[in-house]
């Protein structure tokens, strides 16, 4: 890998501040659509959506939020009736499974289309190929470095 003389230019540092702008940017969409949730709450529903039912602590090892934050955004998700906790067993043991509700599923539907509606007036800088190709990059890097990195979650 090209070594940089400074960690500022660096590609952990560069994807550091590409994910800031996208954090803040997501942030700063949901309070002009005036969604009914916070973004965290938005990956949760989505990411419970694509993968299934799951436990607190799978869900948290996906979002790589700690299990008190996971448990807050769950709280507040279960609370706005969008997912419910059922007692069930994995590994011999007793975990709480978290499910969307049908409520959860048409509120993440809505939501969905309203941001990609606003996402697609934001001008595109770079053509499909070359984002695919991004996103592809990116994700392969992430796994290299899930390798490395110890997560206490």
């Amino acid at each position: 890998m090209l070594e940089e003389k400074h960690y500022i230019n660096s590609i952990y540092y560069q994807l550091e501040l590409t994910a800031k702008y996208c954090k803040y940017l997501g942030s700063q969409l949901v309070a002009k659509i005036g969604l009914p949730i916070s973004l965290d709450e938005v990956v949760t529903l989505d990411t419970l959506a694509m993968n299934g039912d799951m436990c607190q602590r799978d869900l948290a090892k996906i979002i790589l939020k700690d299990r008190p934050s996971t448990g807050r955004i769950l709280n507040s998700l279960e609370e706005k009736g969008f997912i419910i906790r059922v007692a069930d067993t994995k590994n011999n043991r007793l975990i709480r499974k978290i499910i969307l509700t049908e409520n959860g599923k048409q509120t993440l539907s809505l939501i969905t289309s309203k941001i990609k509606e606003y996402l697609q007036k934001i001008p595109q800088a770079l053509s499909y190929e070359k984002i695919d190709y991004l996103k592809k990059s990116v994700s392969d890097f992430r796994e290299i470095l899930k390798q490395e990195v110890e997560l206490n979650i």
